[in-house]
């Protein structure tokens, strides 16, 4: 990495820390007063359509606190932000605090934050959420995934929880985790580098398939299918001991594979819904951009569905598919499978 690089990291890195945790801090006060109230529709209630997906009324609280956060560092220096509710934004130091900017060629940084992914688990308080940034140099345009040389997924848990964790990594090194309670602030897990290994067992673990939209389940489950049947027929796997977890959140998921929790995962909606010529919700670059930087530095192998590289611009729109995988053993081992499953649907 060279020195500008390097300098942009030392300088930005704090800020990013501060931004998730106001971003936290703001959905749990929502969540916690909605728990209060015995009555959780302020939070889960529909109230618009952002740039990217549909808002609710946790997306909201927090999109109001990175709003705040963007105009507080934008009085000393000018930045360009993406989040999924408002699209590309550019704002630098002006005569009344802060001006809009006419694009990217300012010489700040490239910042991409998703407040909430997973909101639809959170809302409802069932399971965490995570916020999900990635930082990339200046730039004179839509930065892609390949200019990311920061990545941070900050937990945002349920209501009961007593900690969040943190993963954070910088391109090229390792992904640092740590654990830390809201109750005394410190750590209370030590905090450590993440290291996925090389176990590549076929089994005793989860293998989930995302199967998001209803309408495509059942062409997802039978190429899920065939993949374990060729598990068990070729490498002797057991399927009863390949198990399944739908979660509702990108960077959830790869955080679980970064930690190695999960095997595998494959996100195919793109990819299918390419193929069939019917669109549908997939994942967008601002889920998993910081997320990536994580799993990669953590020793995991995300690439497309065709195993290719996985870049894409960083924007609201661009539909992607992705396949996870623990780490770089396991890929070399079943990917083949996956590969054989896909092309016999």
């Amino acid at each position: 990495m060279d020195a500008t690089s390097s300098e942009l990291l030392d300088h930005w890195i704090l800020p990013l820390f501060d931004l998730c945790e106001r971003m936290r801090g703001a959905a749990r006060g929502a969540l916690l007063a909605a728990r209060r109230s015995g009555d959780f529709s302020s939070v889960a209630r529909e109230v618009g359509q952002g740039a990217g997906d549909t808002s609710y009324g946790l997306d909201r609280a927090t999109e109001t606190a990175l709003t705040e956060w963007f105009h507080e560092v934008a009085r000393v220096q000018p930045l360009s932000l993406l989040s999924e509710e408002t699209g590309w934004r550019h704002l630098g130091p002006g005569p009344d605090g802060v001006r809009q900017l006419a694009g990217f060629d300012h010489g700040g940084p490239r910042i991409v934050v998703d407040p909430v992914d997973g909101t639809r688990n959170l809302m409802t308080d069932l399971r965490p959420a995570w916020s999900v940034v990635g930082l990339a140099g200046p730039g004179a345009g839509i930065p892609r995934q390949r200019e990311v040389l920061f990545g941070l997924l900050s937990e945002i848990p349920d209501t009961r929880a007593a900690s969040y964790r943190r993963l954070s990594a910088t391109r090229g090194a390792a992904c640092h985790f740590e654990e830390r309670t809201f109750f005394k602030g410190g750590p209370i897990v030590k905090p450590l580098n993440l290291g996925t290994g090389t176990d590549d067992r076929a089994d005793h673990g989860y293998f989930p398939f995302f199967k998001y939209m209803a309408d495509m389940r059942p062409q997802i489950a039978q190429i899920e299918a065939r993949f374990l049947e060729r598990l068990e027929r070729e490498l002797g796997a057991d399927p009863r001991n390949c198990w399944d977890d739908q979660y509702i959140c990108n960077g959830g998921q790869l955080a679980l594979l970064s930690l190695g929790t999960y095997r595998m995962l494959a996100d195919l909606r793109a990819f299918l819904a390419q193929r069939r010529g019917k669109p549908t919700l997939t994942t967008k670059p601002y889920d998993i951009c910081g997320a990536l930087v994580c799993a990669r530095a953590a020793g995991c192998v995300v690439t497309a569905v065709d195993g290719s590289e996985l870049d894409f611009p960083l924007d609201v729109s661009t539909p992607v598919s992705w396949v996870g995988w623990v780490n770089e053993a396991t890929r070399a081992r079943l990917a083949p499978h996956l590969a054989a499953a896909i092309a016999a649907s």
